[in-house]
């Protein structure tokens, strides 16, 4: 069965914590401490796999966690890190936070690999606590605690153009016609279960096509099979409507179209206002019986509002050709840029609400210099790489929307200032 969507917990690895221990030394106050550091976390690591085109693995496990750290050990042995645990999905997949559905990241362009979770930093051993004033510390400083998320995986399928349309009206026998896809062809509502995608190639260039199952009325209010796979045509460039211009079903071609349409503004306005253009499907199928022409009534209606109408028969292969290029023309008019869904959500942001307490003194040595410790400070340094442009601009939000900014001037820091935290160093500006 096709899976585009599953919901797992993911838990990063806690740091180990600092061990306390003495070694025996002639004339040193109890040996003296030599407690090693805890191993750091593992962290969770989504990959993209060329190999996937599912999320099927993930239908019946669904928790991961990554490694702990291992404890600090005697004569400043450093525990061993945890291992980190990588999660492998097709590219594509959008990883959501269950509760909010925002985005945290989006497994398709350039972004192959992201860490969501990072691992626990570990804890310092007493060896870092002795002081002239204190020889026997018999403390360590804890491993920082795992970080856990429940998150939502969405797969939306990368193709320049979606093909939508009502149940049976042609789409997946267009689609066997014009690319390398087999999909299962039947007449019965529904035939299509999952997206198929294939390449188109003209003399002008190549693009990706996807079938989109069927959409019925309802659709975007969970109607039928059609909600299921709205998320799929997302990323599309441009839709393709397949009408059945010869009322096969008995269905009107006109009225079908604006209600897929409906269903689409439904849905995402964004995707309703992306550029279309119809093709008229089963044209072998028409008879001149004295009627008005369906082609032209299609026409009529849409081509002023700028939607070409192309006449084809999937089945005999007429019009294909001339439906090919139209599409091409269209997507040459339209930005290449592939549409990648921004970050929403930031797990570390979880730190901004968490109530830990923190200090903000002047160093009794030098009045410039402004000393912020706690709690809220040592997990903030244990989750965040300062030297990455991303950690450093996560660094800076924290202290503004952490409070630790407002604290700092209510103590009468000044422009050019130094604010010192477990070893960092950097000078205040605003």
């Amino acid at each position: 069965m096709f899976a585009d969507r599953a919901k797992i917990i993911i838990r990063s690895g806690k740091g180990g914590d600092g061990h306390v221990s003495f070694r025996r030394e002639l004339y040193v106050p109890n040996g003296g401490p030599d407690g090693g550091d805890g191993g750091r976390g593992g962290d969770v690591i989504f990959e993209v796999d060329e190999g996937q085109n599912t999320l099927g693995e993930y239908r019946h496990k669904h928790k991961f966690k990554a490694q702990d750290g291992q404890e600090g050990g005697k004569k400043r042995c450093h525990g061993a890190d945890g291992d980190d645990i990588v999660l492998k999905v097709p590219e594509g997949t959008v990883i959501m936070e269950a509760q909010s559905r925002k985005v945290i990241a989006d497994m398709s362009g350039e972004n192959r690999r992201q860490i969501v979770l990072k691992g626990g930093r570990g804890g310092k051993g007493n060896q870092h606590y002795a002081t002239p004033t204190m020889q026997v510390p018999k403390f360590a400083q804890p491993g920082q605690p795992a970080q856990e998320l429940e998150v939502l995986l969405e797969l939306k399928v990368i193709a320049d153009v979606g093909l939508v349309g009502f149940p049976n009206v042609g789409k997946s026998t267009f689609l066997s016609r014009v690319t390398n896809a087999q999909p299962k062809i039947a007449n019965y509502h529904f035939t299509t279960l999952s997206p198929n995608l294939g390449v188109v190639d003209t003399a002008n260039g190549g693009f990706v096509i996807a079938d989109i199952p069927g959409l019925i009325e309802g659709a975007s209010e969970g109607v039928g099979l059609g909600h299921e796979f709205l998320r799929h045509i997302e990323r599309t460039r441009v839709l393709v409507h397949i009408v059945d211009a010869a009322s096969t079903e008995g269905r009107d071609p006109v009225d079908d179209i604006h209600k897929i349409n409906k269903e689409l503004e439904a849905y995402n306005p964004d995707i309703a206002a992306r550029p279309q253009l119809i093709a008229a499907n089963k044209i072998d199928c028409i008879f001149g019986d004295g009627e008005e022409n369906p082609i032209d009534r299609l026409k009529a209606e849409f081509e002023p509002k700028g939607i070409k109408v192309y006449p084809i028969s999937a089945v005999t292969g007429q019009g294909l050709k001339e439906l090919l290029y139209g599409i091409k023309e269209l997507l040459d008019s339209v930005p290449a840029e592939r549409i990648v869904f921004e970050q929403e959500f930031f797990p570390e942001d979880e730190l901004f609400t968490e109530n830990l307490p923190f200090t903000v003194e002047r160093h009794p040595e030098d009045p410039d210099i402004f000393v912020v410790e706690g709690p809220k400070i040592e997990k903030m340094l244990g989750y965040t790489n300062l030297d990455s442009e991303k950690g450093f601009a996560f660094f800076q939000r924290f202290l503004k929307e952490g409070g630790i900014l407002e604290e700092l001037e209510k103590a009468g820091i000044e422009e050019g200032n130094t604010v010192r935290m477990y070893g960092f160093d950097f000078d205040y500006y605003k």
